[in-house]
């Protein structure tokens, strides 16, 4: 049976959600006639480092926002990242035997890492008999790490990025602008949940609660002033944020739901009339395909600028970083019969790909060798 193989890491849930939901898609269009693995090798050639070292990453982009504009601004330089292979020894090993191992005849890199790793395994004598794509979890705003090592093809999520990355050398016969890949539940209809008017009843709102918990429970309660909806708080394992927003909403009980950790914000965006969120990739990306208004909250500097930038060319969505001005803006748009959320809802139609990761599935598996074909 022919492997495909996709590597991702832990460095951001864009990176893993694309992996798992390319998978997916690959086992439903080769009606599993085709081996599909998803392998976080910085875990398994590092451990509890790559713990640290993921765990360091989220605090610094959460709670030092402008050292990470500064970081990532360095990475975009060309050489630095480069010279920080000597590092990755092991990974590399790791990587190597696994190629072998493993004998794939196609791999998508979620995580741009490895390309420079298969880049030097290449050109020091391994034998590339696989096809090699590149899965750009980012949107518009794309650091150059993505993209200066070799890669058969990049899969992008949007054209505007694809044409950002001609720009910068890419040569755009190998840009596919495929869409990021969300779950099947928004390309298949008998999966996909239906939303009911807003103008005909309550207007459901969705926030996800990420990094910004000081400030969760007055916002919750300031939107709570706001008429005509009702909330969707999603805390993930904070059982103390729980205690507090509970404490805060008595009396308002039937117009909040509080959800802990969960795997279906896809279903609940496709459930829900307008998210409040950080402006993350998978995030935004899923709120595009569910077709469902976004407001930002948050954003981190350098690649979730871009995300905002989609939505924004798009008049898809707001950026209100002040969460005091969020519930004006969340009354505004549900005024007048839900008038603006129409507005919203029809300009997200027109940028939704909601088949991206059957189409990047399909292209996968078209570049496999003829002899290994199914």
């Amino acid at each position: 049976m022919k492997t495909i193989l996709i590597f991702t890491a832990g460095f951001g849930e864009g990176h893993n959600t694309a992996a798992r939901n390319l998978r997916d898609a690959l086992l439903y269009e080769s009606d599993g006639d085709v081996e599909v693995e998803v392998l976080d090798l910085y875990d398994i050639a590092y451990g509890r480092t790559n713990d640290f070292a993921r765990r360091l990453y989220l605090t610094v982009i959460n709670k030092a926002p402008r050292l990470w504009n500064l970081l990532y601004k360095l990475l975009d330089r060309p050489g630095l990242f480069e010279a920080t292979l000597f590092l990755q020894n092991k990974l590399k090993q790791v990587l190597e035997q696994t190629l072998t191992a493993k004998n794939p005849s196609a791999i998508c890199c979620t995580y741009p890492g490895y390309n420079y790793l298969i880049e030097q395994l290449v050109a020091e004598g391994m034998e590339k008999n696989f096809f090699h794509a590149t899965m750009v979890t980012d949107s518009i705003s794309i650091n150059s790490i993505w993209h200066r090592a070799a890669s058969d093809a990049f899969i992008v999520p949007n054209e505007a990025t694809a044409e950002v990355m001609a720009q910068k050398g890419v040569p755009r016969a190998k840009l596919h602008s495929f869409g990021f890949p969300v779950q099947l539940d928004f390309a298949l209809p008998e999966r996909r949940l239906q939303l009911e008017d807003p103008a005909n009843g309550e207007a459901k709102v969705l926030y996800i609660i990420n990094s910004g918990k000081d400030i969760a429970p007055a916002l919750v309660k300031q939107l709570l002033a706001v008429s005509g909806i009702k909330l969707t708080v999603t805390i993930g394992r904070d059982d103390k944020l729980r205690e507090r927003i509970g404490q805060l909403i008595a009396g308002d009980e039937s117009r909040v739901e509080i959800i802990g950790w969960t795997n279906q914000i896809p279903q609940l965006l496709m459930t829900h009339h307008l998210v409040i969120t950080k402006a993350g990739g998978a995030t935004t990306q899923e709120a595009v395909a569910a077709e469902c208004p976004v407001i930002f909250s948050q954003m981190i500097p350098g690649q979730e600028e871009g995300n905002w930038e989609l939505l924004r060319r798009a008049d898809a969505g707001y950026l209100v970083m002040d969460h005091r001005k969020i519930p004006g803006v969340v009354a505004e748009i549900f005024h007048d019969r839900a008038k603006r959320w129409c507005e919203l809802r029809a300009n997200l139609h027109k940028i939704s790909q909601p088949q991206s990761a059957l189409t990047a599935a399909r292209f996968l598996l078209q570049q496999m060798p003829v002899e290994q074909a199914a």
